[in-house]
């Protein structure tokens, strides 16, 4: 008898309608490709803990802000946990999956961030600027981001915030991995138009500024997106580190990068599900008769 099919419970939310962007057309694609390799079952976050037994891997995509169903994304965490389900990115990250907190961490550490307090005495650690940037510890997809006067910033360090000075950019860009692998690039050469798009070709110093995040990430498995602004003076400062459900941006892509992706992906959940469905295997065997 031929082996079953993997078997992956899709989380994704179809539905929801983000500024500059058409989740849903991503998805419906992506899960067009990969039926060729796996049976799939889509569902919405919500829906997500009640279905996810008896698949051999959970895969987060886009999903949307968890801030929408926060009590139904950790009763999903908790019960994945619980249970030893695989969920795809595995629920290790350090970065967006976690909060923002990592961006605290990382600009007292000395990477190269943009640096970020979130203190009111922290505040003469910034550099001083006209205006500041105030966002939620637990923010997403510029959720709760506020930006407000030198002489008010201080009013707004309230503890559960992060504090950054505006950077003046010239453009920003993302780099895109699947495991620790670099997929391709994108950047938006206007500022003010995020998600206008275009391929970017990667130096050898862009790539090295990128991996040091996935490298700090230790993820493993999974895709991460590694957002950064270019600085008037040439050098990259890390915007976030989108390690739960990045959005990819394929439609910005030629057919052939589209296709290198696809690929990458495939091979990846492929890896998982095997290191799960061998997991479960080894529990099996040691259960009693």
């Amino acid at each position: 008898m031929p082996a079953a099919r993997p078997r992956l419970l899709y989380v994704t939310d179809l539905a929801y309608e983000a500024r500059g962007r058409r989740y849903c057309d991503e998805d419906v694609f992506l899960t067009s490709r990969l039926r060729a390799r796996f049976d799939l079952a889509l569902c919405h976050p919500l829906d997500a803990e009640a279905l996810m037994d008896g698949f051999d891997a959970v895969v987060v995509r886009n999903s949307g802000p968890v801030l929408g169903y926060q009590r139904a994304y950790e009763a999903f965490r908790a019960r994945a946990l619980a249970t030893g389900a695989r969920v795809y990115n595995p629920l290790t990250g350090k970065a967006d999956m976690a909060g923002k907190q990592y961006l605290l961490d990382l600009s007292a550490a000395g990477f190269p961030v943009i640096p970020t307090v979130g203190r009111a005495e922290d505040l003469g650690l910034l550099p001083a600027a006209e205006r500041y940037v105030v966002k939620p510890l637990l923010g997403a997809d510029s959720l709760g981001l506020r930006i407000v006067p030198a002489g008010q910033v201080a009013a707004h360090a309230t503890g559960d915030v992060l504090i950054q000075p505006r950077v003046d950019f010239a453009h920003e860009v993302s780099f895109y991995f699947v495991d620790d692998d670099f997929q391709y690039a994108l950047y938006a050469p206007d500022p003010q138009r995020r998600w206008e798009l275009r391929p970017y070709a990667a130096t050898a110093a862009d790539l090295e500024f990128a991996r040091r995040f996935v490298d700090w990430n230790d993820l493993g498995h999974g895709i991460q997106r590694v957002d950064a602004c270019r600085t008037r003076d040439g050098g990259l400062l890390l915007v976030e580190l989108e390690d739960l459900n990045p959005y990819l941006s394929l439609q910005a892509l030629p057919e052939e990068a589209r296709d290198a992706f696809v690929a990458a992906f495939t091979a990846s959940l492929d890896r998982f599900v095997e290191g799960a469905r061998g997991a479960r295997g080894g529990r099996e065997a040691l259960s009693p008769a």
